[in-house]
């Protein structure tokens, strides 16, 4: 050992032990440390490399020290083999928040990590981190892999504009979208050779507001030959993430199938949608992924305004088919931190500000809560209400926790 183990102060006498089968885990990029009760072994603090071999060899004397459940901090990702060859052992894993626990007093500076995780374990002072069941999990780096490969494409989606508006092709702004079927058209013919703008005009489709003439005016410019060549190798990359993203869309699909039915949709098929005067999102799955969160959930939540398909796996992927895992609906609002603070000195309310967390469904929600500044209904009429009141980004806040408080 290249720490030195400390003995650790004893226990309060008036303080009781909740968890006497507790072990504590502080976490390494290349080392873990574990600790586990004095009276469990003669060396009551061990370290284990970071392979997959020592993994199990700590898991087995964890066993052998008779330990049930076991704390760690959620350091990186470096917890997470750890995390998930205990839970395979039949371990009681609790991930704690590191900030949690440097709120709790009487640290002293001679205790390792591992053991005062392993103390206020055994006193039961520490809470768990919300984590999904694995089938969720596996699902969740689905979604989340999508979304990286969405962002990756986006960013060629700059770097052609880019080099349009470096040779003054003023694309963007006769047309919405230049990866739509009239840029993609005009972007792949001037890559082929085609200079001429009325040529390249007759091009865009019938859709377009913008006529043929403004168009060809928007595509005089400067074609120079090393932007042309950076304009097809961003294409062709933007390209290269579209055919990953239909990949990883198959793997989706196929996935959710393996998924229990909670409904038989043949004897309760899902009603009509409603018609949100919008067209589907162009970063949509391409198969019908409405009936399959119908099936594996029970309840259709593209009913509710601001609520589209995407959004739905957005959120079940990140927060389970499980509602129980939170005790109350207040509970799963401030763990999103949706819902307003609670500074309160001397019965006067210091601040009422929302916590700052980093959440991907928090996100989802308040991503929902724009979409109805212009919806007809009961939840449109609450965000504009709300909006006038206390200006949008509060009204979002405001729109999504009422979104929250409903799924």
């Amino acid at each position: 050992m290249s720490q030195q183990e400390q003995p650790i102060s004893s226990p309060q006498k008036n303080l009781p032990v909740i968890n006497p089968n507790a072990a504590g885990i502080d976490i390494g990029a290349d080392k873990h440390w574990v600790s586990v009760p004095v009276s469990r072994d003669s060396e009551s603090v061990r370290s284990f490399a970071c392979f997959t071999a020592d993994l199990y060899a700590m898991a087995d004397w964890l066993k052998q020290c008779g330990i049930e459940t076991v704390a760690m901090e959620s350091t990186g990702v470096y917890w997470l083999p750890v995390f998930q060859v205990l839970e395979s052992r039949g371990f009681e894993v609790k991930l704690v928040n590191a900030h949690y626990v440097k709120t709790v007093p009487g640290r002293k500076t001679d205790v390792l990590d591992c053991q005062w995780l392993q103390k206020l374990h055994s006193y039961g002072l520490l809470s768990g981190s919300f984590r999904p069941d694995d089938q969720i999990c596996v699902l969740r780096s689905y979604i989340r892999q999508r979304d990286n490969l969405i962002k990756s494409a986006g960013v060629h989606v700059q770097r052609m504009q880019k080099a349009l508006t470096e040779m003054n092709l003023q694309l963007h702004r006769v047309i919405s979208d230049i990866t739509g079927t009239t840029g993609l058209n005009i972007i792949k013919a001037i890559l082929g050779g085609e200079r001429n703008p009325l040529t390249l005009a007759a091009l865009k489709d019938g859709r377009i507001k913008a006529s043929t003439q403004d168009i060809a005016a928007a595509l005089k410019g400067d074609y120079r030959c090393e932007l042309i060549f950076i304009l097809q190798q961003e294409l062709q990359l933007y390209e290269f993430y579209q055919t990953q993203i239909l990949a990883i869309d198959a793997q989706i699909e196929q996935y959710l199938a393996a998924f229990a039915d909670k409904v038989d949709v043949t004897k309760k098929p899902l009603t009509k949608p409603k018609r949100r005067g919008k067209k589907q999102p162009g970063n949509a799955p391409q198969f019908d992924l409405r009936t399959h969160l119908y099936r594996i959930s029970g309840v259709d939540f593209t009913q509710i305004q601001g609520f589209g398909a995407l959004t739905v796996l957005i959120l079940l992927s990140e927060l389970g088919l499980d509602p129980t895992r939170f005790p109350t609906v207040k509970h799963f609002t401030s763990w999103l931190g949706l819902c307003p603070g609670s500074r309160v000195t001397g019965g006067k309310v210091k601040s009422s500000q929302t916590r700052s967390v980093v959440s991907r469904a928090a996100n989802a929600f308040r991503m929902a809560a724009q979409t109805l500044c212009r919806s007809n209904s009961a939840l449109g009429a609450y965000y504009r209400r709300m909006q006038a009141k206390m200006g949008a980004p509060k009204a979002i806040t405001a729109a999504a926790h009422k979104l929250a408080r409903i799924f």
